[in-house]
């Protein structure tokens, strides 16, 4: 560039004049394009000086984001994981709460069974200091049994002529089990049994309901050990007693001897 503006100046002064004044005008445009394409490319040398380290420093920047990005998915699906068998692990631990406090409820509630049986039976008989016993009986069971056998039904028999003759009477009916099987099962089945005897008394002997007082006490009260068959099957019953606190029924009187086959009696001599 700058030759071509020397050997412009060196032209003879003629050659000079020769030129017209269009001529010069588009020299001078030359020269203005040829200046500002050599400004250009210093400047975009310039400037591809000063960007090429900030697009270095962002290219790392992007490496880096997305390393941070990468191991920060890792650390939250570890904690994903962690947190999925914390919850597990707490569910669990929940679950066997909840279960050993429905067992602890059960158990108080049996507790509190227990104790409102022993409360009814103590209120059902706290007046029996004024009472006697006139007669007692028990009846037995068959295994896991409620109905009376035929030999049961005969001792009930032979305790309800007394009825008719006693005043002032109660009847308590006991029921028991033996150890064998489920306590509130057990429970239930002592029940079943006493109320067996209290629906064959009222049905076959008129007895007001509201003379006899049942309980069932399950396998509490044994008369035996259970540890044998013969005791098991003497727990497997209903103690049944007739109380009275009024007189004493009055003894039948014992024939004569001199009384005839008739019925009639002789004579003395």
């Amino acid at each position: 560039m700058r030759n071509l503006i020397n050997s412009l100046f060196l032209l003879p002064t003629a050659a000079k004049d020769v030129l017209s004044r269009k001529n010069r005008y588009w020299i001078g445009l030359v020269l203005t394009l040829s200046m500002a394409g050599t400004f250009g490319c210093a400047k975009k040398s310039y400037v591809r000086k000063q960007v090429e380290p900030i697009i270095e420093k962002v290219n790392r920047l992007d490496d880096e984001t997305a390393k941070n990005t990468h191991e920060i998915k890792n650390v939250d699906g570890n904690f994903e994981q962690e947190l999925q068998g914390l919850t597990t692990r707490t569910d669990q631990v929940a679950s066997q709460a909840d279960t050993a406090g429905q067992q602890a409820a059960k158990a108080q509630q049996t507790a509190d069974d227990v104790s409102r049986r022993v409360t009814v039976l103590s209120g059902e008989v706290s007046n029996l200091d004024n009472y006697r016993v006139v007669n007692q009986v028990s009846v037995h069971f068959a295994p896991d049994r409620d109905t009376l056998t035929t030999e049961a039904e005969k001792t009930l028999d032979e305790l309800a002529p007394q009825l008719s003759n006693t005043r002032n009477y109660v009847i308590t009916v006991e029921g028991g089990t033996d150890s064998a099987g489920d306590e509130e099962y057990n429970y239930d089945l002592s029940n079943r049994r006493a109320d067996r005897v209290m629906n064959y008394l009222a049905a076959n002997y008129s007895v007001p309901v509201f003379k006899i007082h049942v309980v069932g006490l399950g396998g509490d009260k044994p008369v035996a050990a259970n540890n044998t068959a013969s005791g098991r099957a003497q727990n497997r019953r209903a103690d049944v007693q007739m109380l009275s606190n009024g007189s004493a029924p009055s003894p039948q009187p014992e024939p004569s001897a001199q009384s005839t086959a008739s019925g009639e009696e002789r004579e003395p001599k």
